[in-house]
């Protein structure tokens, strides 16, 4: 089977993906622009919170001074930080991270993209810096595959908006709502790429 992956931090993706026998094209549908401070002081703060890999790129590069505890929405963003998380949630979600988060939460710092659900901020009162903006593509020429695997709200609402008709797999429930018009024929039990790569195993076995 032929597959597209489509994100801008897609080759972990791309290799699992080419292990199972696939022939897997990389065309991403978005690009990442940081923005914000050069230098962010977490000094002051009982928790940062970073909900992207993207997002903990950039702050493990700006960072200065130590927060008391640091969470994240999953494994694949803890690997981006120098130092591992005090919080990675069983669900890799906005929501399965509140749902596991100590309260009273204390003094709080949100780092992630501009734009961002505000679900974590306004629920845990947290401060907000954006490190970096999406910017949706538009290639003229999206490849001929027989799969495309969105892995944000932005790939997928940039694939929508190309009219392609090849179908697609979601990573999550936010992606999948912003994939409008777009043929979904699964979406990954858990938010990340382990559960984007099972996604796909079970639609197409290993060849």
């Amino acid at each position: 089977m032929r597959i597209a992956v489509t994100g801008t931090d897609s080759r972990d993706l791309a290799e699992r993906l080419g292990s199972l026998g696939h022939d897997v094209v990389m065309c991403p549908l978005v690009a990442i622009e940081p923005i914000g401070p050069e230098e962010i002081d977490v000094g002051g703060y009982d928790w940062v919170v970073v909900t992207s890999r993207n997002g903990a790129r950039e702050l493990a590069r700006r960072m200065r001074g130590r927060p008391a505890r640091v969470a994240v929405v999953g494994h694949g963003t803890a690997a981006c930080l120098p130092d591992p998380p005090d919080l990675v949630p069983a669900v890799s979600t906005q929501e399965g991270l509140l749902a596991e988060f100590p309260r009273p939460a204390g003094r709080v710092l949100f780092a992630g993209a501009e734009g961002a659900r505000r679900l974590l901020v306004d629920e845990l009162r947290a401060d907000f810096v954006a490190l970096y903006r999406t910017r949706e593509l538009r290639p003229a020429d999206f490849p001929d595959v027989d799969l495309v695997v969105l892995a944000s709200a932005s790939a997928a609402r940039a694939y929508a908006a190309l009219g392609a008709s090849a179908p697609a797999v979601s990573i999550g429930p936010q992606t999948t709502a912003a994939a409008a018009g777009v043929e979904l024929i699964a979406e990954a039990e858990t938010h990340d790429l382990d559960g984007l790569v099972d996604a796909v195993r079970r639609i197409v076995p290993a060849t």
